[in-house]
């Protein structure tokens, strides 16, 4: 049985032909309604999507006076989750809050 020289030397084989690429980014997008309070917004913004007080309400009235506010953009598996968890919260609390995605 004979065994490839090496000379006493690692080889590695390296692929160069292939790039890493960046995962698409979407837009997490609040919704106004009429029934949400702005406080429930804030606490949202704050807890999932980890906005600062002065950020939160920034984007609060972003949805308010717009009728739409960018809540963050991340991946989409991550945007899908964050979605689910803000409607799933929006339910416990019988808010109507919607809350959607859209390619960045």
């Amino acid at each position: 049985m004979t065994r490839p020289r090496n000379n006493g030397e690692d080889q590695v084989v390296v692929d160069r032909g292939e790039q890493v690429r960046e995962p698409s980014l979407f837009l997490v997008l609040l919704h106004n309604d009429d029934y949400t309070t702005m406080d429930f917004v804030v606490m949202i913004l704050e807890t999932i999507f980890h906005k600062d007080q002065m950020e939160a309400t920034r984007i609060m009235l972003n949805v308010h006076n717009q009728g739409v506010g960018v809540a963050s953009i991340l991946p989409l598996e991550i945007a899908e989750t964050k979605v689910a968890l803000v409607h799933d919260l929006a339910r416990q609390h019988e808010f109507p809050l919607r809350c959607s995605l859209e390619k960045a």
